[in-house]
């Protein structure tokens, strides 16, 4: 079975040419003009992966996002927009939008950020082990379905995580790439490796994605009087670390 887009973009231009070429790429596509079709066709009939204009008349795209957050629906979503500040990005990921591209974009980008986002909702096999992200010492397992490191608890299953005796709000893919830092505490990942394997595509020196959802990350770890956990390494990448 095909995998399902719902695709809601008001540019007619846009949506024919990015309904036609993820049909081409084997996706079974709906696409729609505006974000109450989007809204009604997500309640219709839940596809697999939304890909919302931010810009839209009326209901746009990151209303449309925390509408579906709101009624706790977690289908992946990628946003869609012109808007290229780091407040607007921002936006987007405080209404629970897993990722973005910027147009204008290079629909072998949009391939590979549905690709990820995608694989990462696919459920693993039963019984499966969690990979090791990096080697090195990692994160201590804390039972079957935890691990902790730097005064940070994920419990995996759930989709939650902690810092100390505090919950964090976070979305997928800051959850991710959480993750990923957590289990390689102590080590310095570069910036191909984060993207390879949160994004599973390296978009280049250029890109300010990563730093963006570090950015982001960060402000929510962050505790008045409290280490920092998350450090830049500068020209190399990120590291996990009290202090």
């Amino acid at each position: 079975m095909p995998q399902t887009v719902l695709l809601a973009e008001d540019d007619r231009a846009i949506r024919h040419a990015l309904e036609r070429a993820l049909t081409l790429e084997g996706y079974a596509v709906t696409a729609v003009a505006d974000g109450v079709e989007a809204l009604a066709q997500a309640h219709r009939t839940p596809p697999d992966v939304l890909v919302l204009d931010v810009m839209m008349p009326g209901i746009d795209g990151l209303q449309v996002c925390r509408v579906l957050r709101a009624e706790g629906d977690s289908t992946p979503i990628l946003m869609l927009t012109a808007l290229v500040g780091t407040a607007d990005r921002i936006a987007g990921l405080d209404a629970g939008a897993d990722d973005y591209v910027v147009k204008p974009f290079d629909v072998e980008e949009v391939f590979a950020r549905l690709r990820a986002l995608l694989r990462r909702t696919t459920p693993a096999p039963a019984g499966a082990a969690a990979p090791a992200d990096g080697g090195g010492r990692g994160a201590p397992v804390l039972s079957d379905r935890q691990i902790g490191a730097a005064g940070i608890r994920m419990d995996l299953q759930a989709r939650r995580a902690w810092r100390g005796r505090r919950e964090l709000e976070l979305t997928r893919t800051e959850f991710e790439l959480l993750e990923l830092l957590v289990r390689n505490a102590g080590i310095v990942l570069d910036h191909s490796t984060i993207y390879d394997r949160i994004w599973g595509y390296d978009f280049g020196p250029g890109s300010k994605n990563l730093a963006v959802y570090v950015g982001y990350l960060r402000r929510k770890l962050d505790e008045p009087g409290a280490p920092q956990l998350i450090h830049t390494v500068r020209g190399v990448g990120y590291v996990l670390r009290e202090g």
